[in-house]
C-alpha cells in the first residue's frame, strides 16, 4: 500500500498518468472523480498553499475527512504533494 501511493505520487510528480493499482487510486482519479476528487482538482483547489500538505497528511493519519491512512510521514508527504502539484 505505501509503496503504491509512493508510485503514484512519483508518477504524478512527473507528470505520468496517475498509477491503476494502490489504495490511492482506488478512490483518486488524476482527472476524473471517482470516490474522493481528481488530483488535479485538489492541485487547483489548494494553488499556492502551502501550508495544506501538512494539512492533508495530518487528516489522512487520523482519518478526519479522508480514510485513515497507514504509511510515514514522509511517503504521505510525498503523496498529498505529487496530488498539490496535479496539472
Amino acid at each position: 500500500m505505501k509503496l503504491m501511493c509512493l508510485a503514484m505520487a512519483l508518477a504524478l510528480a512527473s507528470g505520468a498518468a496517475a498509477a491503476q493499482s494502490g489504495n490511492c487510486s482506488g478512490c483518486h482519479d488524476l482527472d476524473k472523480r471517482k470516490i474522493g476528487p481528481p488530483f488535479r482538482e485538489i492541485g487547483a483547489r489548494y494553488k499556492g498553499d502551502k501550508s495544506k500538505a501538512g494539512e492533508i497528511v495530518a487528516r489522512m493519519k487520523e482519518g478526519k475527512g479522508h480514510p485513515k491512512v497507514a504509511g510515514t510521514d514522509a511517503e504521505l508527504r510525498a503523496a498529498v504533494e505529487a496530488a498539490l502539484s496535479a496539472k
